[in-house]
């Protein structure tokens, strides 16, 4: 039977940075991150610019490239019913070796139940990591969608000062 560590390795690689979960149809860029085809194409349509979600490089022309061994071993994890949740990899803190459950607003760090209650961070407040990705999810959405309507405030504005649309 494979190790907790030797599992956390391979299934790491089968699991989309951008839907965070099991591949489909994968292609990878230049830089080398791999996506789920779907993920990111939606992604590029709403930038002006091709470019990486993990490394942020550009891209001046949307070359993806098709993955098929991460498609095939996207494949083997869903026969094998696993979830990315099953699969998930906990992070432990350096100092205790505890599962790190909380995120500290003060400090921005993640922190176990041990560090929680250390001098260091006494009258700091916490977010379970959980909470703390829902925030962020809701700010990459909505950070997403002003930059949509500032983007086409500036082609109306152009339009009604020259009368012609400057939208590709």
């Amino acid at each position: 039977m494979a190790s907790g560590l030797q599992t956390e390795c391979w299934t790491e690689e089968i699991i989309c940075p951008i839907c965070l979960d099991f591949f489909t149809d994968p292609v990878s860029l230049d830089c080398g991150h791999n996506f789920c085809h779907s993920c990111i194409t939606r992604s590029w349509e709403k930038q002006e610019t091709n470019r990486c979600a993990v490394c942020q490089e550009t891209f001046p022309e949307k070359n993806l490239s098709v993955n098929r061994a991460l498609a095939s071993l996207a494949e083997r994890a869903r026969k094998f019913s696993l979830t990315p949740r099953q699969m998930e990899i906990k992070l432990h803190c350096e100092k205790h070796r505890e599962e790190l459950k909380l995120f500290c607003e003060s400090d921005k760090k993640l922190l176990c139940l041990v560090c929680r209650d250390a001098r260091e961070h006494r009258g700091h407040s916490f977010l379970p990591i959980e909470e703390v990705v829902e925030i962020y999810k809701r700010r990459r959405f909505y950070n997403g969608w002003r930059q949509t309507c500032e983007r086409f405030r500036s082609y109306r504005h152009s339009w009604k000062k020259t009368g012609r649309c400057f939208c590709r």
